[in-house]
Order: C-alpha cells, then structure tokens, then sequence
C-alpha cells in the first residue's frame, strides 16, 4: 500500500510539471487557459479564482480520480472546442479580439513552443534534480563519474540488484546492502570457486555486519556457479554547487539520449517482430521500481524520480496522435502545406491514436501482473 501511495505521488508531481509546463508558456504568449487539472474521471474538487476586480477568472483548476494522467484546456487547441464554438456564435468584435488568445492563430513557433511545454519542463525538472542530488550527495560509480572520483568518500562494494528466488534473495540479500570484501573479483571467486558448496557472504546493512549463509547454483548463469547478485564499486559523491548544475545538466542530455536510442531501438523491432514486451514496464511495473527506490531512501527515489520524468518526457515526444509530438507534426505540416488540417480529420487521428495508446498500456499492465504473479 505504502508503494502505491509513493508511486501516486511521484506521478502526480511528473504530471503536475509537464502540464504546467504547457500552461505557464501558454499564459506567457497570451493564450486563453480554460482549465488546468490533474487527473482524469470524476471530479475531487475544482476551483476559478477570483479576480481583483470581483470577476471570475477564465481558468478552472482541478483534481480528478483517476490519477493517470492530467490536462490543460488552451483555447484553439483543439478545432472544434466548445469554446471556439461559444466565442463564433459572440459579436464580431468579441471574435476578433478573442481570436488573438487563440492557439490556433498564433504564429507556428508559438504552437510547437506551447505543445512542448511539457516536454521541456519534465527535462528541466530532471536537470533540477540531479543537480540538487549531485550538490546534496548521491551514491556514483567511477565508470559514470569518472571525472571526479577526487570528490568520492566510503568507496566500497553494493549489491545492484538481486534475482527473485535466487540463493541469495533466499538468503536474504537485498538491493544497497554493501558486501564486506577486498574487491568484486575476490567475492566472485570465492563464489565461483565454491563448486557448489556453501559459502559466508559478510555484509552491511544500516551499519550492521551481517553473514548469509548461501548455496551457489548453475541454475542462474549457464555453467558458472552464482547466486543471484549483480554488484558494483559505489562512493559516496558530493559535487560543488556549480559543478553540479553543469554535471546535472550533462547528466540529464545523456540520460534523455540513451532513452531516446531506446525507444528507437525497440519501435524498430517492433516492426521487425522481435520486440519483447516484457522489456518495457508499465504502470505496475513502474510502481515496483518506485518501491524498491524508496526504501533505498529519498535519494534513490529522487533519482528514479528524474529518471522517469525523462522517460515522460521522450515519449510524449513521438510524432504519434494524442501525443504532444503528434501535435507538433500537425502544425508542421500545416505549416508546409499552408493551411488548416480539417478538424474531423484531426480529432479522428487523435481519437484513434489514444485508442491505441490505452490498449498498449492494457497489454503492458497485464505483462507487469504476470511478471509481479510469477
């Protein structure tokens, strides 16, 4: 339960900035905003400001049920908006000037600048991040920070990741616990070497040495003996202010193109029918990684954090309806061909392509739930 709630918030907030993201840009070019809520389905609470002169404000604000998701409501974003529909049936003078907080009558730059938004704002909210955590102290490797190891402290060895129903998960090994040993090589070989008979694993876990006692097996990687851990060198590192912000921001482009090669990757083989959807996780799937990051403690689950507000942020990117990059390729082709696209013919795309959208998440989710099952 506690993970769920975590997970909830971490989504809300990825959400909560890439909407504001849209809307701040949309204000600061004069757009209308009719509403700016987080959420979907059914309504928690809602409210329009008041303005000073005691009239209400055009903007509502609101929290909805279902949490996956959020929207901001720009006038002209959509070509048969209701409140396109409103304003044209108004005087002529009403229109005229209304027009002017259109999106759709504002140059082509201003559009896409407006539709990506978001994308922008959940890259800058990872840059933040990373910065913060770089300048605050996060646990590095010297093959990602091999730039300042002079700014490491407590190097020693930790356990990356443990297999589910391994010898040592059995054992009770767990992800962070740090192996008490003189380096990977001399722990792996007393593994390696053990043919099969019981080995004493020392570690720490919350400054407390511990011993498990665990049966290497063949059964994980084929003719070698292991136990089901994967392990790194980690420090402690704690960069300057400045540097952090530069190594912050470093580190989000690298991140944003790994995932963006990623996503390629597998779209690819997709296409060529070797894509495996037990690679990719879901709303389940995601649920559990923030889970495990949050009981490593709030600087891993900070840093997931990040990392998933860039994952938002690429995939809102794909030139796809009823996405922020099947938007932009809409104005741009508009701007190629020189006038409208016909409204039918757009909201039909958009409305097609949310389907789609909602049957890849019914398919990932129920690949999550049997992974989580098994």
């Amino acid at each position: 339960m506690v993970t769920v709630v975590i997970f909830l918030i971490v989504l809300a907030v990825l959400i909560f900035v890439h909407e504001l993201g849209h809307f701040l840009l949309a204000k600061a070019f004069g757009i209308r905003v009719g509403a700016f809520k987080i959420g979907f389905g059914p309504k928690i609470f809602a409210w329009t400001p008041t303005k000073k002169d005691g009239t209400r404000g055009e903007t509502e604000y609101g929290v909805n049920m279902i949490p996956f998701g959020g929207y901001v409501k720009i006038f002209g974003e959509n070509p048969d908006d209701d409140e396109k529909t409103t304003f044209l049936a108004s005087t002529p003078a009403f229109v005229k000037s209304e027009k002017t907080r259109s999106l759709a009558h504002k140059s082509r730059w201003k559009q896409v600048i407006v539709l990506a938004g978001g994308v922008f704002f959940n890259v800058l909210f990872a840059w933040v991040l990373y910065a913060g955590l770089f300048s605050h102290g996060v646990t590095a490797t010297a093959d990602g920070f091999s730039n300042y190891t002079k700014y490491f402290s407590d190097e020693r060895i930790m356990v990356t990741d443990v297999v589910k129903g391994s010898p040592a998960d059995s054992a009770g090994l767990e992800i962070g616990d740090t192996l008490i040993g003189n380096s990977i090589s001399d722990i792996q070989n007393n593994i390696l070497g053990s043919k099969g008979s019981q080995v004493d694993i020392a570690y720490s876990r919350d400054g407390v040495v511990q011993d498990a006692k665990v049966v290497p097996t063949k059964s994980i990687v084929a003719d070698k003996y292991a136990i089901g851990i994967a392990m790194n060198d980690v420090a402690d590192m704690k960069l300057p202010f400045f540097t952090a912000i530069y190594e912050g921001g470093h580190y989000t482009i690298e991140i944003f193109q790994q995932t963006v090669v990623g996503l390629y990757d597998f779209v690819v083989q997709i296409f060529h029918g070797t894509a495996n959807f037990a690679d990719i996780s879901g709303p389940v799937g995601i649920a559990g990684i923030v889970g495990d990051a949050a009981r490593l403690g709030m600087t891993y689950l900070l840093m997931i954090t990040a990392l998933i507000s860039i994952n938002l942020a690429v995939i809102n990117l794909i030139p796809f309806p009823a996405l922020d990059g099947g938007r932009i390729l809409f104005v741009i082709i508009e701007s190629i061909i020189r006038r409208p696209i016909p409204a039918k013919f757009t909201n039909w795309v958009n409305l097609v392509g949310f389907g789609l959208l909602m049957l890849l998440m019914v398919v990932v989710t129920y690949k999550d739930i049997v992974k989580l099952v098994q």
